[in-house]
């Protein structure tokens, strides 16, 4: 089976990334509005027109203040009517890749095995001493809990 462009295109760099906000680590202003825009045009998609000639949307509380996170900015949300769609997409982009290393792995079910099995002994080593790494940590951490915790006694004469 030939991999197919749009496969081969989605593992290469592709350049500097953007600053702006995202939606599922994608660009909302430079992918997502022209994307939906381009799709409501053909017919496809049919979000409306305030979702996205405004994306973003300030977040309110129930009773209809607007919301505060921890650091004190206000609380932005994306349009839900774009929100929705975005996530359509995702859960499709996720099934097209899942059904593309499916089909691979059936139509060449023994490479496919043995490369698995190659990557797995490859990880192994590193796996191992992260997790050395961790039950050492995790020791000290609980030691360090523990001195922090317990009281200091003085031994008094009986």
């Amino acid at each position: 089976m030939n991999t197919p462009s749009y496969i081969a295109t989605l593992v290469r760099p592709m350049g500097k990334q953007s600053s702006e906000r995202k939606a599922w680590s994608v660009g909302i202003n430079t992918t997502w509005i022209p994307f939906f825009t381009a799709c409501n045009l053909q017919g496809v998609t049919f979000i409306p027109a305030e979702a996205l000639g405004c994306p973003m949307r300030l977040g309110y509380g129930k009773d209809g203040s607007v919301r505060f996170g921890n650091n004190g900015k206000p609380v932005i949300r994306v349009a839900p009517e774009l929100a929705g769609s975005i996530r359509l997409v995702r859960e499709n982009f996720i099934a097209g890749l899942q059904n593309y290393a499916s089909q691979i792995a059936k139509d060449n079910a023994e490479a496919y095995a043995s490369l698995v099995a190659h990557n797995q002994a490859k990880g192994l080593p590193i796996a191992e001493k992260q997790n050395a790494d961790l039950a050492k940590a995790l020791e000290a951490h609980a030691a360090a809990e523990l001195a922090e915790t317990e009281p200091v006694r003085e031994l008094v004469p009986v």
